[in-house]
């Protein structure tokens, strides 16, 4: 598959001395959808205003669709459309009127019917004539993703686009990113959301320290890393794990009434089958077991605390 948007060595390191990205290689595919985890100062929203033209990059090349972002940048940016973190448009503004402005910005001609359209789609058709002040956290963030999508972006980033909005408007936000993808758009989003990754990308980057630590399939990254979990519950609760068992590195749940074991389900030797002896040897009696895979969080947490070789 043709990628849409490349970065090839790209890098940025500020005045100050800080670096906040460090050769960051990624191509993104048509149509797909990509999230960008990392915590805060990680380099999301840096490189994405590296794309958009907001940021100009130390080193390193962009190109999308075929062209260089920095010396086509117009072709480049009217096909490209940012849902920013942070709201930035006339508070005194109608909402019909900042998604007209939207569209017009970016040398597209007049359309009432679309513009209708997409403020059906995020529920504001109802509030078109309501200054933004008016509106509610909420809302305010719809206004957002309607300004980006005016002009029809063929790429659209989404940086952290359900950030202290409620669980329905999370939802709705999902159904929108998969109705836009099934429209042909590409989307990036970064999201602190580990369950928005899991219900919606279908690759994952981690990105810590401006480093870009991994790039996968979200279903191949789970079933490569992802570590499964086994609670054992006991007949009699434990106050502390038997030093008999530490070659194991059991930990202790639910108030002492279970054990749990972390294991690599891709191992050639879980080290279950010993474990079960060893608990029998003991004379430690269970009344169940429970295995569970660990989630693209647990990924993501062991991934961002792994020790980084020196720059």
């Amino acid at each position: 598959m043709q990628p849409i948007l490349t970065l090839s060595g790209v890098t940025k390191t500020y005045a100050s001395g800080h670096q906040a990205l460090k050769s960051v290689d990624l191509s993104i595919n048509q149509g797909e959808i990509f999230a960008l985890l990392g915590p805060n100062g990680a380099g999301k929203t840096t490189m994405i205003g590296i794309v958009c033209g907001l940021v100009v990059p130390t080193t390193g090349t962009i190109t999308f669709d075929g062209h260089d972002v920095a010396r086509d940048f117009r072709e480049a940016r009217r096909r490209i459309g940012l849902v920013p973190q942070e709201l930035s448009t006339d508070m005194f503004e109608r909402v019909i009127s900042t998604v007209r402005f939207s569209r017009g910005l970016f040398g597209r001609r007049r359309d009432d019917a679309l513009v209708e359209q997409v403020l059906r789609d995020l529920s504001l058709w109802d509030k078109r004539d309501a200054k933004i002040m008016e509106l509610s956290g909420g809302m305010k963030r719809r206004v957002l993703i309607a300004k980006a999508l005016a002009h029809e972006p063929d790429l659209l980033f989404l940086d952290e686009p359900t950030a202290g909005v409620d669980v329905e408007l999370r939802r709705d936000m999902w159904k929108l990113v998969h109705r836009l993808r099934e429209g042909g758009t590409t989307i990036i989003l970064t999201t602190h959301y580990i369950e928005e990754a899991e219900e919606m990308a279908d690759r994952v980057g981690v990105i810590n320290r401006g480093e870009l630590l991994l790039v996968e399939e979200k279903t191949a990254l789970m079933k490569k890393l992802g570590k499964r979990e086994m609670d054992i519950s006991l007949t009699e609760p434990m106050d502390e794990v038997p030093a008999d068992l530490a070659e194991w590195q059991l930990t202790l749940a639910d108030e002492g009434h279970k054990l749990r074991y972390v294991f690599d389900a891709q191992a050639e030797r879980t080290g279950i089958p010993s474990l079960l002896r060893k608990l029998a040897e003991l004379g430690i009696q269970f009344k169940d077991l429970d295995t569970s895979k660990s989630s693209l969080e647990d990924i993501f947490v062991d991934l961002v605390h792994q020790p980084r070789s020196a720059a």
